[in-house]
Order: C-alpha cells, then structure tokens, then sequence
C-alpha cells in the first residue's frame, strides 16, 4: 500500500454519468476538475437508460401539455414551478448536447422531399410523441458523445475505481464557523490507500439505489451512495418511499438486469398473460400506456392473482423492419436467450428502476450543506412527486446541471484551502470473514424486495425496520474494525438507504403514487402537497 495523497481541485464531481458530466464541462473553463468514479467513467444509470429525452420538439406539442403530464404522472407532489422550468429549459439543452455530438435518431419528413426531422416516440403518461432516443440505446450515445468532449478537455482530470468513503466537513473537522462541505476522503481501489481530495464546491451525480432490491434494472454501481453520504452529513433526504419499479423487466434466469424499454408499449407493445388475455383494461382506460406505476401494480396483481413467474409482452404484430430498426439492442438481447421479439411475447417482470426522491436540492442543485450540489437521481427537485414520468429523468439531468454550474461559477470564492487531516485507520485490520459482508448484502435486497416493494403493509414495514436495525449494527462493527474495502462501503450505504426508505414509507400514512399501502389504501388530501418531511441522522 503506497501512502496516501491530498489532492486539490477548484471543482469536484462524484459521478460520471449526464449529470456529472455536462456540470465537469461546464465549469471546466474556470478551473480544474475531479471526476471520481468507482467503476470506469462508462459505467452509469445513463449508459443503461434505452428510451430516451422527453422534450418538447413538435409543433404538435406544447410546454403547457408537457407540464400537466408530468403533474398527473406526480400524483399531487410534484413542485410546478420546478416542473415548469425543466420543461421550458430543455429543448435548449438538448440543443446544447447535440452541438457536442449526441446523434438521435431521424426519419423522413412525409413529402418533404428527402428532409428529416427527429423520429419522435411515445411513452406512458404522455399525451404527445415528444421522446427523442438513439434508436435504443439512448443513453450510450449520450454518454459517447459527454466523455469524448471530457477527454479532449485538459482541465478535467477522471479518476476510474475510486470510490467515495465520506464528506468532508467543516463541523466534522471540528472548525470554527458556518458548516461546509470541503472535500471527500476516497478509496484508491488500484492502490489501497485512502487519499483527501479537496474543493471548495463538490457535485454529488452518483445516480440511484436500485442494487437496494433483489431485482433491479440498475447497474451493479447503483447503491445509493450520495444519499447515504448525504444523510451521514446532516442533508435533509426527501421522498425515499417512492420507488420506481419499471414494469418490464426481462424475465429470464441468466438476464441480469435487462430493460425492456417503455418505447416498445408506446410503439404499439401489448401486456399479455401466459394464456394471451390481454388485462391492462381491468386497471386503467389508459391500457398499455398508463404511467409506471399503475403498470407496474397491474403486473404484479396479475401474477398473484394467477401465480404466475411473469407476463408477456407481445409486439409480434409490428414488421420485422419496424422492430430492427427501433429496438435493435433490445432485438439483440433477446435473441441471446433465445427469444425472437419479431415472433415471440418477450416475458417480463417488475423491477426497481428509478429512486423519486433523494438529496433535498432547489432547481440549481443547492443542498442545505455549504459548498454541496447534487444533480440527476441522487437529488430531489420536485420535478418528480410521488411518480416519474417517463423520460423525464435525462431532462432533468441536463437542465439542473446546466444551472448547478452557473450557480456554482456566480459564488465568490471562498478564503483558501482547508488543512485536511488524513484519513485514520486506527487498529482496523484487514477483513478476514467477507462473507459477512456478501450475506448482509443478500439479506438486505431480499427483505426490501419481500417487504418494501411494490405493494407493502405496515406489518411488512415494521418487520424490515428491525432486521434492518439488527444488520445496520453488525455493519457498524465491522466497518470500524476493518480497513475499508468497496464491498464493505457499498454495503453501509446500501444498508443506510434500505433503512430511509422504510422510515419513509412508515410516515406516509396513504397510499400515493408509487407508495401503495394495503393498510391506507386511499390519498389522503392532508399529504395533497410538496412533501417537505426531513430524514437526519441526529
């Protein structure tokens, strides 16, 4: 183990996907930046999203339609004029992204004479075709076209395999003066050594949580991490009890974690059971289209209601050229498991998608915390309420990080670095029973998919509080008297998170959007409103 370094940057980034890096490109012009990321700078929530931006692109559609789509969507605790901004900054933005290179799919204009226009889709929850993707892998070609524009600039430095222990603050340190965050102590996973990397300004863009369920459509990366340190810090989190489970997730024993994409519903794709009645009609007029979380609650009824292992997803009566060329990835995917989705029901299943709620920001990132943004899915604007809409995520990303930039470039600067200490090891030693760690883990992402999933009940509830309490401190002890290891941090985050979630949940006594209760069925008009609850560590 070599010894540990200090590192100083004007700018610091935890995360590389659309977040993290259109706010690195843009504040590179004053300064130098960090991206610390603890995979390779491709590994993100981004590189895996398929369907696309939703924007406002069409003569056909309008902000206004946009903006009561996305309202509808929220159930009541989206904040409107939070949801009013992103939709009218976007098309710039978009604007901005393809000027750097992102290429989104075209097709041609109707009797225009060989012209294109950009090959608008449909999701659920939308009234307009206003989803711009990259046939199906939209969020690869935005990545390609961010980290090519990161490497051609100098002032930007990533650091790959590095992973986030905790925040830097002034309170922790023990300094006089109003608490801010300085800073981050990092595993240097090629080296073994935790180095300081220190800032005036740190963007937390670290994405989601999904790896907190047994079934997810995440990455393995998605553990929660920025929430985790967040709260550890003090930073009010917002929302943890509305988890997005996508409805479509592949269905298959050696599929991990693949994504059927919504597009193939909004192109016509039709919910079937293993018998080939279609029941989308018996849960919402809407049928195939409805948002997420009604899909998602039709599915999993379904399948209890006939015990079956998954439903179908038929799209068989589309050309096999109209399919190849929309869902060439998802074709490819398929055909690897032996399904050909031009003549076969691809089988599906619900899985957890996308964290709604998060890190208490405004529009422009801002936390509570001095000197701490947070961006993309980590952070909670309003813009989601109690359900995302579809595609809104990657708009959300771009806006608020284009904001968070100019906030952060109009601050004045602060009075000079801050001595940091260096990180303690004490009489840690290296770990000698990781299966303590692999079996927490385990446990953790089965007794939230059992008891914390789509449909929940306080007894469920309560049960997972206290499993969770008993793990929380057997993690405890062990991470204080090991040296710290990746699979060790992940698992206190992912246990951290597992635990906001269900106090989340506890508290919102109704059911609202992704939240369903069996014990409160019902919205209440009490929690009709922007939720402003606060989870501290005290």
């Amino acid at each position: 183990m070599s010894s540990a370094q200090t590192h100083s940057f004007d700018f610091i980034v935890l995360g590389s996907g659309v977040a993290g890096l259109t706010y690195a490109l843009e504040v590179a012009h004053r300064g130098t930046v960090a991206i610390i990321t603890k995979k390779n700078r491709a590994d993100s929530n981004t590189n895996w999203a398929q369907g696309g931006i939703a924007s406002v692109t069409s003569r056909e559609d309008s902000f206004e339609l946009h903006v009561q789509d996305t309202l509808e969507a929220g159930a009541g605790l989206c904040r409107e004029s939070v949801v009013r901004t992103i939709v009218e900054e976007g098309p710039e933005r978009i604007a901005e992204l393809m000027r750097l290179g992102a290429q989104f799919s075209e097709r041609d204009i109707p009797g225009g004479g060989g012209r294109r226009e950009l090959d608008l889709t449909k999701e659920g929850g939308h009234s307009k075709r206003r989803i711009l993707h990259a046939a199906d892998a939209t969020g690869r070609e935005i990545e390609r076209a961010l980290l090519a524009a990161v490497a051609a600039n100098p002032a930007i430095t990533v650091f790959e395999n590095h992973l986030v222990i905790d925040l830097i603050t002034t309170a922790k340190l023990g300094l006089a003066g109003p608490n801010r965050c300085i800073g981050v102590y990092v595993l240097n996973n090629p080296e073994g050594r935790v180095d300081v990397f220190q800032s005036p300004a740190v963007l937390l863009a670290t994405g989601g949580c999904g790896k907190v369920y047994l079934y997810t459509t995440n990455p393995d990366i998605a553990t929660g991490d920025g929430v985790a340190m967040a709260y550890r810090a003090g930073v009010p989190i917002l929302n943890m009890e509305f988890i997005q489970f996508h409805p479509t997730c592949l269905f298959h024993p050696k599929a991990k974690s693949f994504l059927i994409s919504e597009a193939v519903r909004g192109e016509g794709g039709l919910l079937r059971t293993s018998g080939g009645e279609r029941f989308m009609q018996r849960y919402d007029a809407r049928l195939e289209l409805a948002p997420r979380d009604i899909v998602a609650r039709a599915i999993d009824s379904e399948m209890k209601r006939t015990g079956a292992d998954c439903v179908y997803l038929d799209i068989t009566h589309r050309s096999h050229e109209f399919i190849l060329s929309h869902f060439p990835t998802i074709h490819a995917r398929c055909l690897e498991f032996g399904i050909d989705m031009t003549k076969d029901w691809i089988p599906v299943v619900p899985a957890a998608h996308y964290q709604c709620g998060g890190v208490a920001t405004d529009l422009d990132g801002q936390t509570s915390l001095d000197g701490l943004f947070a961006v993309g899915e980590v952070a909670c604007t309003g813009l989601h309420g109690a359900n995302r809409l579809a595609s809104n995520s990657l708009l959300e990303a771009l806006v608020c990080s284009h904001r968070a930039a100019q906030r952060v470039l109009s601050l004045p600067g602060t009075s000079g670095p801050v001595a940091i200490p260096p990180w303690q090891t004490g009489q840690a030693t290296d770990p000698d029973e990781m299966v303590v760690v692999s079996h927490n883990w385990d446990e953790i992402r089965r007794l939230m998919w059992d008891y914390v999933g789509i449909v929940r009940t306080t007894k469920r509830l309560r049960r997972a509080q206290k499993r969770l309490a008993n793990l929380q401190e057997e993690i405890r002890e062990y991470y204080w008297d090991f040296i710290v290891t990746a699979d060790l941090l992940e698992l206190r985050n992912l246990a951290t998170v597992a635990e906001i979630i269900v106090a989340s949940a506890l508290q919102r006594t109704e059911s609202r959007g992704l939240h369903c209760n069996r014990d409160f069925p019902e919205s209440e008009l009490g929690w009709n409103q922007v939720d402003t609850r606060e989870c501290r560590e005290e």
